[in-house]
């Protein structure tokens, strides 16, 4: 078998592998059909991904059911303001021999040395610790005592946030925020789906999530994500968008350049490409367009955009700029 029949066999059988892990991550979870797909996106696309919504909608629980559904090793950090960084990555300690009370020093893994990082509350921990994360997230590695340790593949992080208007919350750094591919926002159920959870995860012990993918094929997926083209026309599209949030651009409009403080980089467009990559593979397409990217856009730009204090006065926030946006920039 050719390597494009081995495409074209994944592609045929990616739909069905994403009924299937549907149907396990809802025996835990009612709703959230578009947060989701947008954590499978992240998925696929190789990124990490930060899930903001105010407390009990279901943000951790969400993560939980989706790590049950990979057989990948995952573990849960809940960020507190006397975490240290040592706490996340880990550090070296020293260990005595009774017999001859000889001295050697060895290195304690944290929770960052696993598949599934469930970064919880990441915005209730001070600016050093969520710091401690960077290097993880862009390089999959950590330094520890001048030694650098490589990260398992898949690595993936998937953080939750309160909004920051709460107290007893350290906004997270652009830089931080840049590490994301996505931003998904959470809302409140509608009243039907919050009846049927609550009815539901009040009784008796519910079916437990099963296993869909393991290690390989989600390393497999995710190559195959790279593998997807993109037309020139889309690239444009996606990098228009991104340029088009920036106020000292000139594809930047009056409208715009008035409520937008700081615009997206270079990585937004091409999280809003990679995003529109594994949104296209999950509905069984070959290649990536610009509804893709449009249908992305606001997860992929939301936390990029940051709104002026003008913005701010007109009672505007990221998502109304990128609403925007999306109806000005042509396709």
């Amino acid at each position: 078998m050719t390597k494009s029949d081995n495409v074209e066999a994944t592609l045929e059988q990616l739909p069905e592998t994403r009924d299937r892990l549907l149907k396990e991550i809802r025996k835990g979870i009612i709703g959230q059909d578009d947060v989701i797909e947008q954590l499978l996106v992240t998925l696929l696309a190789k990124g990490h991904c930060l899930l903001t919504g105010i407390p009990g909608l279901g943000k951790t629980l969400l993560v939980k059911t989706l790590s049950k559904c990979l057989s990948l090793g995952f573990k849960r950090i809940q960020f507190t303001p006397d975490l240290m960084p040592a706490d996340v990555v880990g550090t070296e300690v020293v260990d005595e021999d009774p017999s001859t009370g000889k001295r050697s020093f060895r290195f304690s893994a944290g929770p960052i040395f696993t598949n599934i990082v469930l970064a919880d509350e990441i915005n209730r921990t001070p600016p050093k610790t969520q710091a401690a994360l960077l290097e993880a997230m862009e390089e999959r590695q950590v330094t520890v005592s001048g030694e650098t340790r490589s990260l398992d593949a898949p690595f993936l992080v998937l953080a939750t946030q309160n909004p920051i208007e709460l107290e007893g919350t350290y906004p997270l750094p652009e830089a931080q925020l840049d590490r994301f591919l996505l931003n998904p926002v959470i809302q409140y159920l509608p009243i039907e789906d919050e009846i049927k959870m609550v009815g539901e995860t009040t009784g008796l012990d519910r079916e437990e999530p099963q296993p869909v993918l393991g290690a390989e094929d989600i390393i497999s997926l995710q190559n195959l994500t790279r593998q997807v083209p993109a037309p020139e026309n889309v690239v444009t599209y996606a990098v228009s968008l991104a340029s088009a949030s920036r106020p000292q651009s000139e594809k930047c409009d009056d409208w715009t350049s008035k409520r937008v403080k700081w615009g997206a980089g270079s990585r937004g467009a091409q999280a809003l490409i990679l995003a529109g990559k594994a949104r296209a593979l999950l509905s069984g397409r070959p290649n990536v367009s610009c509804e893709d990217v449009k249908f992305m856009a606001k997860s992929a730009l939301r936390h990029r955009v940051l709104p002026s204090f003008f913005a701010e006065s007109e009672g505007l926030d990221s998502d109304d700029i990128i609403a925007h946006l999306l109806e000005e920039v042509p396709q």
